[in-house]
This record gives structure tokens, C-alpha cells and sequence, in this order.
């Protein structure tokens, strides 16, 4: 059985935590047993390995999603690019033509598709190894995982089984399904025991290839690439799984939690307050999430979720948390801060002058034996200043020795790159016309490669 990961989500539903390239998977405000904080992907990622699924699995992202994958998931990632979002259809579709074309993978192995961001314990991924068999032995053309609900809920889709109050089979035949109910229809598919969509999906290769076919696309993964943002933005379930007639669903009974929103993400945190702050005691079931560096005070505010980040600051009573998607849709500020392969970056000043010229302020942390790529400016020059660490400066041919409170002239076209010996923080000034990240021509990515065409001095 194959694996594929869907690692999308345009980051506004946590804003200003998330973001286009740090969605909600990607945010480290959960503790792992070793009491440190991680992200919902990494716990998954983690999960993967403990079952033994994680050397079958392929995460399905954007490029904007790329380096911070990366960065939490290790470099070595398998991953599946999409040239832009077009939601779950054509992601899937390109993945299957990646494993078909590119891995020939047999047209009659089973590939499970879930969602990266679920909140779920070790028995959830060994139901999914349990599809496959299902698959096989059933015939069934599809496989569904669905959780038994806790209780009515609006915000889920529900399947609905063809033996409705069935309980104790291993599986049962789907009739249908219904798209987040209202909360009276809800309430009557609990007690008809439909159960949640999650979102997980299992089928033969054979019948995701067809399905391309039938839309005369192509098969090949190089060509699927040349046109996939010209196809129509369609969802799996509308365009694949309503349109099954041999499907099953597996009930699955422990834990299943969607962290999409902050009043559900907020149930899962060990502590009220992460970051620099203080909730007084007669605030009660309040939380604080500051990645500021300036301290927050919430004093006498109930059900409140705080969240702070160079991005911006978000003060909610709980309940109204999931309106902040509606008001950022139309939000297409560049992140202020970012997980790189390297390590990360913070914008901490943009001024726009009269004349025309701009300057960017950004403090960068490179992990120690990271390096960013031999690159040049066309419209910039920038200053660094080492704050902390020690590594190597490479500028137009040469390399040096740097350590903190160094400060590194690089003018206009000038070709440099910089390796962290130690951990390495740094002050980027950057002044020109115009301060944007397609303004840059990366050259040469590894050290190694560096260090081939530049000499020591």
C-alpha cells in the first residue's frame, strides 16, 4: 500500500499564526512525550513511523509549503509538488500520475489518501492499514474511513451507511452522503449512527487512473505538470467518492479531532499561556499563543483566545474564532515570518520611501550545518550583522571565517550565501527598488558545490 499525504490549507482559519506557507499543521504549539513543542505534522509524521506506514507515504503539497516541510519533516521528505492549489481532485489526480509514471507503481496496489492536520491516536493509522485488505477482499472500488460521532456537529460532512444502527460490523456499504448538516439534521444522523467523513480515502490504482482518463487528462506525471493550473478546482468527494457505487466505510471509535479553528485547537494545549504573557486568574478557559517578543496582559476576559505573531494580532471570544477565515480571504500580505529548509526568518520593519527606494528588516536563524543557497540581487544590496554563532561568508569567490557582531557588506549582483557553523542569528538589512523574493537568482545550493567555485582566504 502507498501513502499519499494532503499537505494544503491556505492558512487563515489560525491567523496570524498560519499563513500561506505555515498553514495550521505546521504551527509547534503541541508537546510530544518528550515535553517539547511540535506541530500537528510532525506528530503525525511520528505516528507514520511508530505503525511502519511512513516508508510507503508521499506528502502531496504546495511549493510555498516545501521548505517548512523540510525543515520539520527532515530533508529526505518524499514529496509530490503542485505547480498551484486546485484542490483535492487534481492534487490527488497528479499524485496517482506520479506514482503510476514515475514510481511505476502496479494499477492494482492500494493507495490510502488522508489529510495531513488530523488530531488522532496510533489505532487511527492501523485502521488505514486495515483498508487495504478491505479493499482486496471486498471488491469495493472504495474504502472510507468515518468516525463515530461524539456529538452533533455542523462543521463535518456525515456518511451515511445502507444499514443504518449496525454497530458491530467490521465494515459496512455506504448509501450516501450529506454535507455539513444543520445542527437539528445532525442530530438525527448521531442517532441513526451515520458517522463523520474524515477525509481518508482507499482505493486500487487501476480506479484513481481511470478516473483520469475519463477526464482525458494525461497520464504521465511531466505532462500533468504542464497543465495542471489550467484544471478546474473540483473536490475529491464531488468529483470521485459521490460518483462510487461499491464503496465501504470502516467506523473508527478513539480519538478523532479537527484542529481547523482556535476554540478546537486550544482544547488540545497543556498550558493557558505559550509565549511571553499573563492571564489573571478570573479569566477563565482564556488562552495566550504570543510568538512576539513584547509580553501580552489579558486581564478579566473570559473564552478568549489571544494570538499574536509578526503577522498580526488576533483577540476572539472563542466561539466567534472561526469567522477570522471570512475576514482574511481577500488577505495576500507576504508572510512576516517563515520556516525555511535552513531555519527561519522574521520580518521586523518595512519602510517605503518617498523617492521610491524601500528597506526590509528581517533577524534570520540558521541551523547549525545549514546553508542558504550562492545567490545574487538584480534591485538590492543588503547589510548583515551576526548577532550569535559562528560559520563561513561567501562573496564573490571568496570565503571567510564569521563570528557574532561581524557586519557583511553585499552590494548590488554581488554573489554570496552564508553556512552556520553553530546556530547562526543575524540582522538582514535589505534597501532597493523593489524588495520581493522572485528577486533572487540562487546560483548554487549545496556547500559543497560553494566551496568548489569559491576559494578560502
Amino acid at each position: 500500500m502507498k501513502i499519499i499525504v494532503l499537505s494544503g490549507g491556505s492558512g487563515k482559519r489560525l491567523w496570524p499564526l498560519s499563513n500561506v506557507s505555515r498553514s495550521k499543521q505546521f504551527l509547534k504549539i503541541l508537546r510530544n512525550p518528550n515535553n517539547e513543542l511540535h506541530s500537528m505534522a510532525q506528530r503525525m509524521w511520528t505516528q507514520l513511523k511508530t505503525v511502519k506506514l511512513q516508508d510507503s507515504c508521499f506528502i502531496a503539497t504546495s511549493r510555498a509549503q516545501v521548505d517548512i516541510i523540510q525543515n520539520q519533516l527532515g530533508p529526505n521528505t518524499p514529496l509530490i509538488i503542485e505547480p498551484s492549489r486546485r484542490d483535492t481532485f487534481p492534487a490527488i489526480a497528479l499524485a496517482c500520475s506520479y506514482l503510476y509514471s514515475e514510481v511505476k507503481v502496479d494499477l492494482e496496489e492500494v493507495i490510502c489518501v488522508l489529510p495531513v492536520d488530523q488530531f488522532v491516536e496510533e489505532e487511527f493509522f492501523y485502521q488505514i492499514k486495515g483498508l487495504e485488505s478491505l479493499i482486496i477482499e471486498t471488491g469495493a472500488d472504495l474504502a472510507l474511513l468515518g468516525v463515530r460521532p461524539t456529538q452533533p456537529d455542523e462543521r463535518f460532512g456525515y456518511i451515511i451507511p445502507k444499514v443504518l444502527g449496525k454497530k458491530d460490523c467490521n465494515y459496512l456499504h455506504v448509501n450516501s452522503f450529506i454535507e455539513k448538516p444543520n445542527l437539528i439534521l445532525a442530530e438525527k444522523l448521531v442517532k441513526q449512527n451515520a458517522l463523520w467523513n474524515c477525509g481518508v480515502f482507499a482505493f486500487k490504482l487501476k480506479h484513481m487512473i481511470s478516473c483520469i482518463s475519463n477526464e482525458k487528462w494525461p497520464l504521465a506525471y511531466d505532462k500533468m505538470i504542464e497543465i495542471f493550473e489550467k484544471l478546474p478546482k473540483t473536490s475529491f468527494d464531488y468529483k470521485v467518492v459521490e460518483k462510487t457505487e461499491k464503496m465501504i466505510v470502516v467506523p473508527y471509535d478513539s480519538e478523532w479531532q479537527d484542529l481547523g479553528t482556535w476554540n478546537s485547537l486550544t482544547e488540545q494545549l497543556d498550558t493557558s499561556v505559550l509565549g511571553k504573557g499573563f492571564i489573571s486568574p478570573d479569566s477563565k478557559n482564556t488562552h495566550l499563543i504570543n510568538e512576539l517578543n513584547l509580553p501580552i496582559t489579558i486581564l478579566g476576559l473570559s473564552n478568549v483566545v489571544v494570538a499574536a505573531s509578526p503577522d498580526g494580532i488576533l483577540v476572539s471570544e472563542k466561539g466567534a474564532s472561526p469567522r477570522i477565515k471570512q475576514f482574511m480571504k481577500n488577505n495576500n500580505e507576504r508572510p512576516m515570518y517563515e520556516e525555511k529548509r535552513w531555519g527561519w526568518y522574521k520580518v521586523l520593519d518595512y519602510t517605503l520611501f518617498e523617492k521610491g527606494d524601500s528597506v526590509l528588516t528581517k533577524k534570520i536563524g540558521i541551523h547549525a550545518g545549514k546553508n542558504l543557497s550562492y545567490q545574487t540581487h538584480k534591485k538590492r544590496s543588503e547589510v548583515w550583522t551576526i548577532i550569535s554563532g559562528s560559520g563561513e561568508f561567501a562573496l564573490d569567490g571568496d570565503i571567510i571565517q564569521i563570528k557574532a557582531g561581524d557586519v557583511l557588506k553585499i552590494p548590488v549582483g554581488a554573489k554570496h550565501a552564508i553556512k552556520a557553523i553553530t546556530d547562526v542569528e543575524l540582522i538582514e538589512v535589505q534597501r532597493g527598488s523593489e524588495l520581493i523574493e522572485e528577486d533572487i537568482q540562487r546560483l548554487l545550493l549545496s556547500w559543497e558545490d560553494i566551496e568548489k567555485h569559491c576559494r578560502k582566504v
